[in-house]
């Protein structure tokens, strides 16, 4: 019995070493596994302290129906005093051989994608990133308004 308190009691603060670092964590999913251009997500991130510093991450979840090895997401950065920082990213979905990179199993794989090193955040109220694809066949002007298989769209703040 002793024994078995003892496994628990660090088995509890293993799980809690591990989640210690995490301050945000939210997910938005989309309609039927399709991402229309026009659905840019739009995280409120509030109540971080000014003097730490984080690792923020976008995190994408796809099926087997995704078409494509890469993502491409155009993301606005915006701080409480109105100052928007805008990006044009870029992830590799998969590997030369087809294989998801993303963890899971079965056809449902996540992607944590590295989106701001060493951040902080200065200015005290509201951050809003908003997240859209950028997505277009190769030549093609136009972008694809509807991209299937990404089926959650999220962002995750961590201590660093």
């Amino acid at each position: 019995m002793h024994r078995l308190l003892v496994v628990l009691a660090l088995c509890s603060l293993f799980l809690l070493s591990c989640e210690q670092g995490l301050v945000y964590s939210e997910f938005q999913s989309l309609t039927d596994g399709n991402w229309d251009k026009g659905d840019v997500k739009e995280f409120r991130i509030s109540e971080l302290d000014s003097i730490t510093t984080y690792q923020m991450f976008i995190n994408v979840r796809n099926d087997n129906s995704y078409p494509y090895s890469n993502l491409f997401l155009i993301t606005a950065f915006e701080y409480p005093n109105g100052e928007t920082f805008i990006d044009t990213l870029e992830y590799e979905m998969a590997l030369p051989n087809g294989e998801w990179m993303g963890k899971g199993y079965g056809s449902i794989k996540e992607n944590k994608l590295w989106y701001k090193e060493n951040i902080n955040f200065p200015v005290k109220g509201v951050y809003i990133l908003r997240i859209g694809h950028a997505m277009r066949k190769n030549g093609a002007v136009d972008g694809i308004i509807e991209l299937q298989g990404i089926t959650d769209v999220g962002v995750e703040i961590t201590k660093r």
